[in-house]
């Protein structure tokens, strides 16, 4: 059986049940919706090999530096959603705080994230000149452009998945795994994203969605349902390319 089945397999077995007793942001009507939309993706975004390994300790440290290197590229672009989070937003609350998450994830998280990647071996000067690779760009491009032809609503929808999935998956893994903390360097990957102050963060974006969800016609909610769906799907893709190291082939 190859790692593919033995995934979608492991997928398969993940029931609603078990999923819904993973800790996670509370939900309101639309992104209980939605997160049911997205539970065999999901479900198969915890059971990959990558995430299994990481949890055990056991993923190579080259696939891991892989990762790093690619989510540093992702980072770049997933932080201009949040200066169109302020762009679009219609109140100054909301404006400040997309421009709050836009200077701490500049200035601070993505500092943290090349102090971190330098204990893998790889550079600062490595990191800014990571290429990205197919999932990469295709994940990015499709996220940006949704954000900059559509409404804060669909910034939001197209943002969340990577923020509501990173927190589901670190505090499930503390949770039922807590021998993920005892790996030297995988054990700082685990504390970030189980994390009080991130499951907080997760949370605020699950209450904005459904705040921006209230009152819009069912081809709207349609419309951000199929953006969630979708930038889960790429979160799936990027757990898979990372494991396989996949790039361009020429």
């Amino acid at each position: 059986m190859t790692k593919t089945d033995q995934t979608a397999q492991a997928a398969a077995a993940w029931t609603p049940a078990e999923h819904e007793q993973a800790e996670s942001p509370g939900r309101g009507r639309f992104t209980a919706r939605l997160h049911r939309s997205v539970q065999r993706v999901w479900a198969g975004c915890h059971a990959h090999p990558f995430l299994e390994e990481l949890r055990s300790g056991s993923l190579p440290l080259d696939v891991f530096a892989y990762y790093m290197k690619q989510d540093y590229v992702f980072l770049k672009d997933y932080v201009k959603m949040f200066a169109l989070g302020s762009l679009k937003a219609r109140d100054l609350e909301t404006m400040g705080k997309f421009a709050d998450l836009l200077q701490q994830t500049l200035n601070v998280e993505m500092e943290l994230h090349r102090q971190y990647a330098e204990r893998f071996g790889i550079t600062r000067d490595e990191l800014e000149a990571t290429e990205p690779a197919p999932v990469t760009l295709a994940y990015t491009k499709y996220m940006l452009d949704a954000g900059a032809q559509g409404t804060l609503g669909d910034v939001v929808a197209s943002l969340l998945p990577c923020m509501w999935s990173y927190s589901e998956i670190g505090s499930e893994a503390v949770r039922l795994h807590p021998e993920c903390l005892d790996h030297d360097l995988y054990r700082e990957w685990f504390v970030m994203y189980s994390s009080d102050e991130f499951r907080s963060l997760a949370d605020w974006c699950v209450q904005l969605m459904d705040q921006l969800a209230e009152g819009l016609p069912e081809r709207e909610l349609a419309r951000l349902e199929e953006r969630f769906v979708t930038t889960s799907r790429f979160e799936y893709m990027f757990w898979d390319m990372a494991y396989r190291k996949a790039a361009w082939d020429l």
